[in-house]
């Protein structure tokens, strides 16, 4: 009960602590918004001591070779990375789409609209890397009718808050553990849209194991079988920090049958 409690603490205070930075956002250029997400990324890396550790310790199964300062240089970037981040995503909730798409180049999107104009569904992988919501703005905003699969939180009124969000840049959500889940995600790919997953996390869902930097990493295949039994074309898709713009860059589609291996499919992700 106690955890409870403490849980819906944090979850209120969260979403208070959003509220104020998406005013916040909303009032700043983009630029002066990131340097206050760098700041709050710095502060984060002091005090977010769990995660920071937990980070320390994969970059050194990653990288083994590297030296200790510059695996602590890298992990110290990405909090601010993530700390700007969370300043862009909040600044995307009152960005027209051209002023959105200033800081964007995307790469290859010729062979993925191609097969949405033929109206065929498409099931994209994607992880934790670059901005994903940007990622995920940028692809409503090149006409694409996208949906996001998700956890249902806890805390009520920070999953409202970030439903609420992704329907405002043009993205719908489709909660992973509701009971119309699987016929949400069928209907969404035969009439044409797009599904998009993060499969970089180890979660509560059908997993194997796959090679992720030559170690063993439990990653959920389901989106695979999804696409498998649907018969539909799988993109990865990924942006990356550069210049001060994001690059989305999309892979060529990858076409599926039946008889293709989720786990050799997610592998190959």
């Amino acid at each position: 009960m106690a955890g409870r409690k403490l849980r819906a603490f944090r979850g209120k205070l969260l979403y208070r602590a959003l509220l104020l930075l998406a005013r916040m956002a909303r009032a700043l250029p983009l630029e002066r918004g990131r340097n206050i997400g760098r700041l709050l990324g710095s502060l984060a890396w002091h005090l977010v001591r769990h995660e920071r550790n937990k980070a320390l310790r994969n970059i050194a199964r990653a990288f083994p070779d590297w030296p200790d300062s510059r695996r602590r240089d890298t992990v110290r970037e990405m909090f601010r990375h993530l700390g700007q981040n969370l300043m862009e995503m909040l600044w995307l909730l009152h960005a027209p789409v051209g002023e959105r798409m200033r800081y964007t180049v995307v790469e290859n999107a010729a062979p993925l609209l191609e097969v949405i104009r033929a109206g065929r569904g498409i099931v994209a992988f994607t992880g934790h890397c670059g901005n994903w919501e940007w990622t995920a703005a940028t692809v409503s905003a090149l006409g694409i009718p996208l949906w996001a699969m998700q956890r249902e939180r806890d805390e009520r009124e920070l999953n409202d808050f970030i439903i609420e969000y992704r329907r405002r840049i043009g993205i719908g959500t489709i909660d992973r553990g509701s009971e119309r889940s699987g016929r949400e995600l069928i209907r969404t790919l035969r009439n044409g849209g797009m599904i998009g997953m993060l499969i970089d996390q180890n979660i509560r869902a059908e997993s194997a194991k796959v090679p992720f930097f030559g170690i063993p990493a439990l990653t959920p295949i389901g989106p695979a079988r999804l696409a498998i039994r649907t018969g539909s074309p799988v993109v990865a898709v990924f942006s990356m920090r550069r210049d001060g713009k994001h690059h989305v860059r999309f892979t060529d589609p990858i076409e599926t049958t039946r008889d293709d291996d989720p786990v050799a499919l997610t592998a190959r992700i």
